[in-house]
């Protein structure tokens, strides 16, 4: 059994167990979050297409931690004018282990 879920303007496909690096979230380490926006739900012999979502599926989850991921360098460098500049940006994430998925 899996489901595709959207969250953060992405989209991932989860199942009982999974723990995954998702966009940050304003809840705190340790609650519980549901996600309503249910793409697609799969078991053995049923399947279930959104359009755009199902309505009555939700996939709960539990927030494990926060975290900044590793970092991206832009480089930005322009020749013969003297012009470069070095910037750094680390994105924020929330790991979530999800609990169970309901359809």
């Amino acid at each position: 059994m899996f489901a595709v879920i959207k969250t953060g303007g992405k989209q991932y496909k989860v199942q009982d167990g999974d723990k995954i690096l998702i966009e940050k979230l304003p809840q705190n380490d340790g609650e519980n979050v549901s996600f309503d926006q249910v793409l697609l739900y799969v078991n053995s012999e049923d399947v279930k297409i959104g359009q755009p979502f199902i309505g009555d599926a939700i996939v709960v989850g539990k927030i494990l931690e926060h975290g900044k991921g590793d970092k991206k360098i832009v480089f930005r460098y322009k020749s013969k004018t003297r012009y470069k500049k070095k910037k750094g940006h680390r994105q924020p994430y929330t790991k979530v282990e999800i609990l169970k998925i309901t359809a």
